[in-house]
């Protein structure tokens, strides 16, 4: 499976260095994240935009509107930030995702940076109840 995930991750990554070497940085997240999901579709990766997470508290499923930017390939989260700096709180945020979704890795891509390898971040879940 981590050789499949990986596979997307780099995929995803030449996609958003593509949009960034388009774009570059200073616009607003929806821009970018509208930019990721034509990316995605024309290059055939399944995808849901907005897609909501389940959030269990001892047992029970909260309807509390947990949403991640994207879920590729049912196998790979990605969140979009245009900030000055990513900060802990933006990849606890992520690996919490990841944890409620049990899924094993995700991305954090910060297009509002000069150089774009600069601004992603691959965040691990090593909890043990991945898929």
């Amino acid at each position: 499976m981590y050789t499949g995930v990986n596979q997307v991750t780099h995929q995803i990554i030449g996609l958003a260095i593509k949009i960034h070497r388009i774009l570059g940085p200073g616009l607003l997240e929806s821009v970018y994240q509208a930019a990721l999901a034509y990316e995605l579709n024309q290059a055939g990766l399944r995808f849901d935009k907005e897609k909501s997470l389940p959030a269990i508290y001892e047992g029970i499923k909260l309807d509390v509107g947990l949403r991640c930017d994207f879920l590729i390939e049912e196998s790979v989260i990605v969140e979009c930030k245009s900030v000055r700096s990513l900060h802990p709180i933006d990849q606890a945020q992520l690996l919490s995702y990841l944890r409620v979704a049990r899924l094993p890795v995700g991305l954090l891509v910060n297009f509002n940076v000069l150089v774009l390898k600069d601004g992603i971040k691959r965040v691990v879940n090593d909890y043990k109840e991945c898929k």
